[in-house]
This record gives structure tokens, C-alpha cells and sequence, in this order.
């Protein structure tokens, strides 16, 4: 068996290991692995951020809503701070009356890799902060497989305000908050995008999915390479999807890697 497929088995023994606290899965088949025998590999390479370190985003500690909504020139935002300062008061949709904080996104603002999910949930909420909860944890472990930290990313969500009781945004709640995102990417200008979930492809392009058609592959975005995988929610709900999610983060670090280095060769 060459290095490259034993590395390769190793890396997928450690995903599975952080994202299901010791338990690998092959189909229906569950065999508890003791975490002290697992081999640790660190040998993907570990991309080099554009900056040393991530810029922090304000995060709202008191959330005082009042009449005051979006500054009319938000469009005209520079920076991400900026632009959190022109929307995060927003009372555009409903949501906005029944929301504890405004969130919205975190993590590099000079970012080669955007994050989005589908709306934040309960802990979001309390926080300030996207992915923060059961998903935003494994999410987190997700990322260090592949050698990305929270820090080198920068994560969203289709929308900023949770919807009540964690249902689906609705389509008037999504295209008064969907702008805001397009703003971000626009900030931003990642170089690929990683949508988690049906909710944010489907919003992100406009028109349905399956996910067995669309998950693994890469699709163009307003001309940014967006990779699709399940949400990390339903990863805890299903299992037996960590496999695909694991081929999927792989190929994304795979492409990021040959990016970096056409960038350092020319």
C-alpha cells in the first residue's frame, strides 16, 4: 500500500474520529474506535492566510431595537465593518422584531475560502456569532481536517436573523436579507465558496437541487468556485454522510492547494 493511500486513510480515521467522537461508520456498520490508538496525520499542507490575523467583526452586545433600521449608502460599504455598521439595526422583515442579536458572519475579511450556511439558530442568536452551537462545533472540526482554522474563513449565512423555532426562511425574509450576503462576497472576494446545505445553494443559484446531484461538484458562482456539501446539522442527524462530507472538504482543500501554488509560481 503506497504512503499517499495509507496518509489518506489516516486523515479519514481522524475526521471521523472528530467529528463522532470516536465512532466510525461504514454504511450501517458502527465500530467504536479507541481514540487513543488512532494515527494522527498532519501532512496536508496548511494554507497561508493573507493575513496573520483575522480581522475581528463587532459583534453586538446589547441589541436595541428601535426605528432605526439600514443606512440608506450601505451599498456603498468599503469594509466589512462598515457594512455592519449600515444593516445591523435592520427591521426589514419580521424577523427582525423577534431576533436577540443580529448575526452577521465572522472570521477573515481577506478570506480565499467563504463559508455559508442557511440561517443562524438558538446559540447563534444569543451570540452574535454564526456556527457557534452542536453544528457550528463540528463545523469547526470539519474545518481543522482539512487544515483550515475559523480564522482563515470567513462564515455566513443566507440570512442574519434566526427565524423562530429554527423553521426555513421564508422567500420575502430571504430576498431582503440575501443582499447583505451578496455585499459580504462582494467585500470579500473569496475564491471559492463552500455552501452548506440546499437552503444555500438553492438560494445562492437561484433554482432547486438535489443534493446527490450537486454535492462534490464544483459550480460557478458569479464567477467564484462554489463546492457544495451537507450541513453539518445533518451530519448529526445522518451519519452515514460523513463519508461524502470528507470526500468533499478533501476536494476543496485539493483545489485550494493547487490555487496557492499557481499563486506563488506566478
Amino acid at each position: 500500500m503506497s504512503n499517499n493511500i495509507i496518509k489518506d486513510i489516516e486523515n479519514y480515521i481522524k475526521f471521523q474520529e472528530d467529528i463522532s467522537g470516536g465512532s466510525l461508520y461504514l454504511g450501517k456498520l458502527k465500530i467504536n474506535i479507541p481514540q487513543e490508538e488512532i494515527p494522527i496525520s498532519r501532512d496536508i499542507p496548511k494554507a497561508e492566510p493573507k493575513v496573520l490575523k483575522a480581522e475581528k467583526i463587532p459583534v453586538e452586545q446589547n441589541q436595541i431595537l428601535s426605528n432605526k433600521s439600514v443606512s440608506p449608502d450601505w451599498k456603498n460599504s468599503q469594509t466589512l465593518p462598515e457594512l455592519y455598521e449600515k444593516i445591523h439595526n435592520c427591521l426589514e422583515c419580521k424577523l427582525g422584531s423577534t431576533r436577540t442579536k443580529f448575526v452577521f458572519g465572522t472570521g477573515n475579511p481577506n478570506a480565499d475560502i467563504m463559508v455559508i450556511g442557511e440561517a443562524p439558530g438558538k446559540d447563534e442568536d444569543l451570540q452574535g456569532e454564526p456556527f457557534v452551537g452542536r453544528a457550528g462545533q463540528l463545523l469547526t472540526k470539519i474545518l481543522a481536517a482539512i487544515n483550515l482554522s475559523r480564522d482563515d474563513v470567513f462564515i455566513a449565512n443566507i440570512i442574519k436573523c434566526r427565524p423562530p423555532g429554527n423553521r426555513r426562511p421564508e422567500k420575502e425574509e430571504v430576498a431582503e436579507c440575501e443582499p447583505y450576503l451578496h455585499k459580504q462576497i462582494e467585500i470579500i472576494k473569496p475564491r471559492f465558496i463552500l455552501a452548506l446545505g440546499l437552503t444555500a445553494v438553492d438560494t445562492l443559484l437561484g433554482k432547486k437541487h438535489k443534493m446527490a446531484d450537486i454535492r462534490g461538484n464544483l459550480t460557478d458562482y458569479h464567477g467564484t468556485k462554489m463546492m457544495v456539501t451537507y450541513h453539518p446539522a445533518a451530519l448529526l442527524r445522518n451519519p452515514n454522510w460523513k463519508k461524502e462530507t470528507w470526500e468533499d472538504v478533501k476536494h476543496l482543500r485539493k483545489l485550494y492547494d493547487e490555487y496557492l501554488k499557481n499563486q506563488k509560481e506566478n
